[in-house]
């Protein structure tokens, strides 16, 4: 399992967002980076029949070890997977119209582009949805500014970014490797 299990969605983030998906009454998920889809099935499981998660990830290398689980699980109906870039993928739901049709987002990809997953998702949430976050505190890196890869200054500058995003408010949880919820105004 060795990276599989490290880069794996932290289990009180994915039990906190699937409680967080039921409060809102969620119907429509956007999981962008799935890896291998622990955090679509607890958003699927989280849903109600008639609930969809839509998910992006570049490839299906990791995502395929997820399909088992999923169909086990009874949600395979439930999960949407779109392969290729995600700001390109997310660009066609817009393009499509379905802007302000989702009810909740759950950011987890490659961090250089938290910035432009997060500004697409602001168009696609809804007023009074949720997009969550993840791996903003990126193991205390953000905190040390001698740590200047490409990743860290990412999610330094988002997370500078979104505290004075008035679009947003803003709650940050140390759990996990941090996780910031952002509830769209």
């Amino acid at each position: 399992m060795g990276r599989v299990g490290l880069m794996m969605g932290a289990p009180e983030v994915l039990q906190l967002t699937a409680n967080l998906i039921r409060a809102i009454g969620g119907k429509r998920v956007l999981d962008i980076g799935m890896f291998t889809g622990s955090s679509a099935l607890s958003a699927a499981l989280a849903l109600p029949d008639d609930g969809q998660v839509y998910g992006f990830d570049i490839s299906e290398e990791y995502v395929k070890h997820g399909y088992p689980f999923f169909e086990k699980a009874g949600v395979k109906e439930k999960i949407k997977i779109h392969f290729g870039p995600a700001m390109d993928n997310l660009q066609k739901l817009v393009d499509d119209g379905q802007s302000g049709t989702f009810d909740f987002a759950f950011i987890d990809a490659d961090k250089e582009n938290y910035w432009g997953y997060y500004e697409l998702c602001l168009l696609l949430v809804r007023r009074g949805g949720i997009i969550a976050v993840d791996n903003t505190l990126w193991s205390g890196r953000v905190f040390d500014t001698s740590h200047t890869d490409e990743c860290t200054v990412a999610i330094r500058e988002f997370n500078d970014k979104v505290h004075r995003d008035s679009r947003v408010r803003v709650s940050f949880l140390p759990i996990g490797d941090g996780l910031s919820l952002l509830f769209v105004q």
